[in-house]
């Protein structure tokens, strides 16, 4: 990894996440928020977190270096992820224009239930999701989670709260599904025992 370049990368999207929330002294925030990203990179818990294909974790420490320093400036877990979601639009933007296509389409369930069922097998493979158990059915598919990284990297630096940012994707994406699937969540890991998850056919 070359660990300047995430630096700069990352440091872009913390850039805007300064500008649209109007904070003062922003320079002076970025060089915080780069030193720490350098930091966390050289640390013995990204070398531990880094060996999950199917994790991004260069990606999701810029992300928990983002819910640090904002949170160093006193605010609560809530505003912290409304906040930091802010440097992601673009990102999101993206997905959310694929995921109107396949909202069109009359086999929108299907294509979610054969994404459900691959990314279950890679997580499995490489460890970094421990389900309790996983079900798929024609109209259905419902599984229970009681480990995964993107939590515990949170949990490792005491920001568990904050890993909803990236539990809140599947409910971003399904929430662009409505024609022919519906998504309910029962429980998260940021938060909860669990992560305990309903995908229907409509």
């Amino acid at each position: 990894m070359n660990t300047e370049k995430a630096i700069r990368t990352y440091g872009k999207n913390y850039r805007i996440v300064l500008k649209q929330g109007g904070f003062t002294a922003q320079e002076q925030k970025m060089d915080s928020f780069e030193s720490r990203l350098r930091e966390m990179y050289a640390s013995e818990n990204f070398r531990k977190h880094n060996v999950y294909p199917t994790t991004d974790a260069t990606y999701i420490y810029a992300v928990m270096a983002m819910c640090l320093e904002i949170k160093s400036f006193g605010y609560s877990d809530k505003d912290t992820i409304e906040i930091v979601n802010k440097g992601f639009e673009k990102r999101r933007n993206f997905f959310k224009r694929i995921i109107a296509v396949i909202n069109l389409l009359p086999n929108s369930f299907v294509i979610a239930r054969k994404w459900n069922i691959s990314d279950h097998e890679k997580r499995v493979k490489d460890g970094s999701i421990t389900y309790d158990y996983f079900k798929v059915s024609r109209d259905k598919v419902e599984y229970h989670i009681s480990k995964c990284m993107y939590v515990e990297m949170f949990e490792t630096y005491g920001i568990r709260g904050l890993c909803k940012i990236f539990c809140m994707t599947d409910e971003f994406a399904y929430a662009g599904l409505p024609k022919h699937v519906q998504f309910i969540r029962h429980s998260d890991l940021s938060d909860g025992p669990a992560c305990f998850d309903e995908v229907i056919r409509r």
